[in-house]
Formats: C-alpha cells, structure tokens, sequence
C-alpha cells in the first residue's frame, strides 16, 4: 500500500489553521452597525480600527515569514492564533474607540497577520514542488472557507444574542485550533525523513545567519531594486483595495444603505467566499499550467468591470443581478493569490516567501487605505456609489500593471535574495 507522503497532513492542518485565523477576518462586517449603535461611534472612527488590522495583517507578514525561517513554522503559527484569541475575548470589556483599536487592530492584527499568505508561501515552498501553485491555491480558499463558515453564523448570533457572543465565539474558535497544530504541524520535510513532495532528495534545513527583522529587511532593499517588485505590489495594494478593504468590510452596510437586511446580505458575502473557493483552487490549477502574468492581468480587468456595474445591483432584495454579481466577483476574489506567490518565486528564488510578505503588506495597505476611505466617503456623501466607481478603476490599473511585467518576464532572479529557506 502507498503511503500518503506527510506533506498533505501538513497542508489539511494549515488549512485548519488558516480557517481558524478567518474567523476574525469575517467579524467587522457583521459588528460595524452594532457598534455604532451601541457606542455611538461613527463608521469612520469603527472603520479606522478595522484599518489598523489591515496594516498590521500586511506589515506582519514579511517579519513572520522571517520568524518563521528561524524559529519554526509551528511556534509562530500556535502563538498567532493565542494572538486572536485574546484580541478577540477582551473586545468584551471596551469602552471606548482606542480599545476597538487596541483588540481588533493590534492584537488580531499581529495574529492574523502571522498567518497571512507569507505563512501560506512558507508551507508550500517547503513542501510541495510538484502542485505547488494547486495547494497554493487550496490554502488561500480557507480564507474564503472562514468567510462561509463564519459570516452566516455570526450575523445570526449578532442578531439574536448581540456582538459579545460572536466575539466570544470567535476567540473559542482560534483557541480551539493551537492543540492540534502542536500536534500534526511539522517545520520542514527533513523533521520526518522525506523529501517535499516532487522532490528526489531531502533538502537539510538550514537557519538563516542575522535575526528575523534584518533578514526580512534586507530581502525588502533587495526586492525593491527590482521592477518587477514594484509591480507585483502595486497590483497587490490595488487587490486588497478592491476586496478586503472594501467588499469584505462595507459590503454588508452598503446593502442595509439600501433596504437589505443584515443577514440578507451576510449570506451574500458569505456565497461570495462560496465561489471563492472554486475560483482560487482553479487558480492554482491554472497558475501550474498558464503563464502567471497573463492571469493577473485578466483576473484584475475583469473585478474592475464588475465593481463599475455594482452600484446599479444594490437594492432591498437579492434579485438574480445580484446573484450574478456574487458569483462572478467570488470566482475572481484571491484568485490574484496563486500566480503572485509563483511569480515572487521565480524572481526572488528561496526569498520569495519573505518578499511574497512584502509584497502582501502592500496588499493591506491598499486593504487599510480603501477601508477608510469608503466609510469616509458614507459619511461624507451619505452612499458608497463614489467608493465602487473608484475600486473599479483601480481593478483596470491593476490589470495594466501585470501586462507590464509580463512585457518584462524575462528579468533574471536576483541571485542576492536567495536565503536557506
């Protein structure tokens, strides 16, 4: 009988993981109105603290990843989600807006930012060289997945038994993880005597000489030599603009703007990580076999152009145009994700992990910045038609610069970023 090479247990324990951190990711959406209501504060001030994780979801990243490469992949990771877990409970004690910052942004900024996609980037390149860019892609879906499993769940226990409980709810669900990435969840290959999957020989791992923030540093001044760099991030911010930072926190009270009932439209966001789950796990199906440059472009041209219709689809009930809506913006929601980590490879070589975390802290700069800005703009203008008009464009920006690294594929790797992973 074969045996099941170890690398898939380590890949079925981070999804776990991933879904686990998703829990939080889901929860803002689902509390801006009660928060409101119950502290008075407005979107604007509830949506900065959503900023702030964001930021610090992104900026996390590169830093983990270099932690990681140190201290081991499971130590981190069962820290992170101890992280949530306490950022998440001690939401029940705030009383004013600097303590929403302090546990939505700080805490569980820190701990979901340490299982972001640079966590995701580690996993793979360490265990996987043949379906790499498909369990890329598997990974990346149990955002989605959180996001499915979650939203439904605790738009309903915000409603019955108010936003207290779904943060309780939360900080159990993190919690619950960290005995079982102590258990199943393995640093490298060698640890168990195999060589990653694909591989013909085990690779000995070696640590990294200098601490984890100069070397994630370093790797930040190298990269950013590089055009291909600035590119990959300038798509990256306008991909997380385009998603976290604007449906994934404004959708839900957009549709209330219109006379959609809260649920109504959690359901929705949650049929949008329906989708998303197909549309990234095809992603890295394709990223194995499509040049990586060219999905960018087409992933990026196509969220602009249903963006710039949305506006026209918000109305009291899901009508059919809103479900088409929904279905075609999930297929495409971290599809981005599985090219980009390939592509911060094939430049940057055994450094990619770190520089994919860079490149992804722009992504939540973008996320932070386009969070701000939309509950800015409902303040001001009392709507968020401006907000979609202007995450549209900037989708159509994002697909012109991925056709310009293509027009540029042929930059070699810088040899000065490969690090022992």
């Amino acid at each position: 009988m074969r045996r099941i090479h170890p690398a898939w247990s380590v890949a079925a324990v981070t999804f776990v993981a991933l879904l686990g951190a998703a829990g939080f990711r889901a929860t803002p959406s689902v509390m801006l109105q009660p928060l409101h209501e119950e502290f008075g504060w407005s979107l604007g001030t509830i949506s900065a603290a959503v900023s702030v994780n964001l930021l610090l979801y992104g900026l996390t990243a590169p830093f983990a990843a270099a932690l990681m490469n140190r201290f081991g992949v499971r130590r981190i990771a069962m820290a992170a989600l101890l992280l949530v877990s306490a950022g998440s409970g001690l939401t029940l004690w705030m009383t004013q807006s600097w303590q929403l910052v302090l546990c939505w942004g700080v805490l569980v900024g820190l701990g979901t930012g340490s299982l972001a996609l640079g966590f995701v980037a580690t996993i793979t390149g360490r265990w996987f060289v043949r379906h790499r860019g498909l369990v890329t892609g598997v990974l990346t879906a149990a955002g989605a997945t959180g996001n499915l499993i979650f939203l439904p769940v605790l738009s309903r226990i915000v409603e019955s038994d108010g936003w207290r409980t779904a943060a309780v709810t939360v900080s159990i669900a993190a919690l619950a993880v960290v005995p079982l990435l102590g258990w199943r969840l393995r640093d490298h290959p060698a640890e168990v005597g195999v060589p990653a999957l694909g591989a013909t020989e085990i690779e000995t791992p070696v640590k990294p000489a200098g601490g984890a923030a100069g070397n994630a540093l370093r790797a930040l001044r190298d990269a950013a030599r590089t055009r291909a760099f600035w590119l990959l991030a300038g798509g990256f911010a306008i991909c997380g603009a385009t998603t976290n930072g604007l449906v994934g926190t404004h959708f839900i009270p957009a549709a209330h703007d219109h006379g959609m009932p809260q649920t109504t439209a959690a359901t929705l966001l949650a049929l949008v990580g329906v989708f998303d789950v197909v549309g990234t796990i095809a992603s890295g199906w394709l990223t194995d076999r499509v040049d990586s440059r060219i999905l960018l472009g087409a992933y990026y041209a196509l969220r602009g152009l249903s963006l710039l219709v949305l506006p026209s689809l918000f109305a009291a009930t899901a009508h059919p145009s809103m479900l088409i809506f929904v279905l075609f913006y999930g297929l495409d929601w971290v599809a981005t994700v599985p090219p980009t980590v390939t592509l911060c490879r094939e430049y940057f070589g055994a450094a990619g992990p770190i520089v994919f975390g860079w490149v992804f802290a722009s992504h939540q700069f973008g996320a932070a910045a386009a969070a701000t800005a939309a509950g800015l703009a409902r303040d001001r203008f009392g709507d968020y038609t401006t907000a979609w008009y202007v995450a549209g464009g900037l989708a159509i920006l994002g697909a012109v610069l991925s056709l310009m690294l293509y027009a540029g594929k042929r930059l070699p790797v810088i040899e000065e970023l490969r690090v022992p992973a």
